[in-house]
């Protein structure tokens, strides 16, 4: 027959409640002691019961093991914090060495400007001049090669713009040549009307010529 699985819950009534409390207590007591012989296991068992009263189960001495339970929490927990305080003094030390850094770095740069000097050596004092000098050495190359560049520049935008006068004043010349060419043909234009206007006022005027003349007119 299968067994029927209960529902782990409160009971409610009181008498049902501490008649399963006692066969509880006594079953789990019980499984404890058999774990502790067959399995040669330290177990000490703590129960207070509703009513506050103390049921206890100790397979060797009950204050040995509470003391032992205690020391090997204390460790467990001086281990878990022990990372955070390695990380905290990790930490601590490159913050230091950072800051032990910045400023001797700042020292350098203020040394390069000519400043904070009184404490340098002879030997120190050229071995950054040395150090300046081949500083500017590489500034003043950088600064040729800017200079340079910018020649080549500068000689690209002549050249372009030389090229952009020649083509604009070929353009004006052509349009001087148009406007030269129209005047010319309006001033032969209007001189053809001149004559052609004088030759029919004098074949008006002389119309006692004979057919001579007026073929003349024609």
């Amino acid at each position: 027959m299968v067994r029927q699985k209960i529902q782990i819950n409160k009971i409610d009534s009181l008498t049902a409640r501490q008649v399963t409390f006692s066969k509880r207590r006594k079953g789990l007591f019980k499984k404890a002691q058999e774990l502790s012989v067959l399995c040669d296991a330290e177990i000490a068992l703590i129960v207070f019961s509703a009513t506050g009263k103390l049921f206890d189960f100790s397979s060797t001495s009950m204050m040995q093991l509470i003391q032992r339970y205690n020391v090997k929490t204390e460790n467990s927990n001086n281990l878990s914090q022990q990372p955070l305080l390695i990380d905290q003094q990790a930490a601590g030390t490159r913050h230091d060495m950072l800051n032990k850094e910045l400023a001797k770095r700042t020292i350098e740069l203020q040394q390069l400007k000519g400043e904070e000097l009184e404490g340098l050596s002879l030997d120190d004092l050229m071995r950054l001049e040395k150090y300046v000098e081949g500083g500017l050495s590489r500034v003043g190359k950088f600064k040729d090669e800017k200079f340079l560049n910018e020649i080549s520049i500068l000689k690209s935008k002549e050249s372009e713009l030389i090229e952009e006068n020649a083509r604009l004043k070929l353009q004006a010349q052509r349009h001087q040549g148009m406007r030269i060419a129209v005047e010319i043909d309006r001033g032969n234009s209007a001189a053809s009307s001149i004559t052609n206007s004088h030759s029919f006022a004098v074949c008006a005027e002389d119309k006692s010529d004979s057919d001579a003349s007026l073929r003349l007119c024609l």
